[in-house]
């Protein structure tokens, strides 16, 4: 890319909010350097005229760019081989294009080593209320550390509560996490996270679609979630309430063609009503990192079946099970007794009871038969 390449995506990046199809077409159809005279001059239809009017003669494309690479940061634009054009096709379908900002980003300011194109070929977000619970950020945490051993990213929102327990989590580690701004690279908000996204921006991702200097608002964030949801494989909410931004990161996700995840919480908590509707309308329930994995992960790499807790009782066969079952629960039977019990002649009792003999589920008493009872506490 060449200096008045960087310089254009840079001017046309600030010149209009986003995102901006209209601005998106132009520069396909005409590039980047052409596309800003154009803008610059009003020499553009009425729409994309009245978008631009109030910022075309702003421009900071210079010292925006001299912020950036003062932070070691980078501009990706479409034609940068960093660029997720394979996560960024979501965008193209007509559920997607029917919400409202459902357009894929004009460039993203970026921070951190990782390489954004393999970073969301890998990933899941995982986001949830700043109000969390000390039940919340455990499982954040847990969901979190247990992606990033399988060398899966969390990608998150950098606020408090739910996200910053899953960042913290991916870093502590030491995998990859990526945190999408409602701001410019430069503004870290919350300013309380402030180290948080230093850490961030040093081990994996910061990423951006506004230009530096620009604030943080309301409706950055709910623009913001559609890159937390199209980055990721999977969208995770472990902590929501009914109206929430993580739901809304997960209405995206629906959209977009991505899996919506849940956690289940207390029937009795509020931070967890969120998560319950969202599995009422068809979201998976999830509760360990496999899971997730699962559904992330690479054809074939599924969870591991779930360890279940082992007796003697579960390597019985059927007919030492029934035989084992038709033992009196105290005192003891003859194998006639035993075989009544069972619905089982004698002679096909035997060979079950001489096997929980060995099993040493039940022991031979004066030419009987009885439970062995363990010892209390064992």
């Amino acid at each position: 890319m060449t200096d008045k390449e960087r310089l254009a995506w840079a001017y046309l990046s600030r010149v209009v909010e986003p995102p901006c199809p209209t601005l998106a077409r132009l520069v396909d159809a005409v590039g980047p350097i052409e596309a800003a005279g154009m803008v610059r001059s009003g020499g553009v239809d009425v729409d994309l005229r009245d978008r631009t009017l109030a910022r075309r003669d702003l421009d900071c494309a210079a010292e925006d760019l001299e912020t950036l690479d003062r932070r070691g940061g980078r501009l990706v634009t479409p034609v940068d081989d960093e660029w997720p054009t394979l996560a960024f096709r979501a965008f193209e379908s007509e559920k997607a294009q029917k919400r409202p900002g459902g357009w894929a980003p004009l460039v993203l300011w970026v921070l951190g080593p990782q390489r954004l194109d393999e970073v969301a070929m890998r990933a899941a977000a995982i986001v949830g209320t700043r109000a969390a619970t000390s039940y919340g950020e455990h499982v954040a945490a847990d969901l979190a550390s247990g992606l990033v051993e399988r060398d899966v990213a969390v990608v998150s929102g950098g606020a408090f509560g739910i996200d910053g327990a899953a960042h913290r989590a991916a870093l502590a580690a030491e995998g990859c996490t990526v945190a999408v701004l409602a701001g410019g690279v430069d503004v870290f908000y919350p300013s309380g996270h402030s180290a948080l996204l230093h850490r961030i921006a040093s081990a994996g991702l910061i990423v951006s679609e506004y230009a530096p200097g620009i604030r943080p608002a309301r409706h950055r964030f709910l623009t913001r979630n559609r890159l937390v949801a199209v980055l990721s494989g999977a969208t995770v909410v472990v902590e929501a309430g009914l109206r929430s931004g993580a739901a809304n990161t997960a209405a995206w996700a629906e959209a977009l063609g991505r899996v919506r995840c849940a956690v289940p919480g207390p029937v009795t908590s509020a931070a967890s009503a969120g998560c319950h509707a969202l599995l009422r309308s068809g979201a998976q329930l999830v509760s360990r990192s496999d899971e997730i994995v699962e559904i992330v992960g690479r054809m074939g790499e599924l969870a591991e079946d779930p360890v279940h807790p082992q007796t003697p009782l579960d390597q019985l066969t059927d007919a030492e099970r029934v035989v084992f079952e038709a033992m009196p629960g105290r005192g003891v039977a003859t194998v006639e007794q035993i075989g009544v019990n069972a619905a089982m002649p004698p002679q096909r009792v035997l060979g079950p009871l001489a096997m929980l003999e060995l099993a040493g589920l039940i022991s031979r008493v004066d030419g009987g038969w009885q439970l062995v009872r363990k010892p209390s506490g064992t």
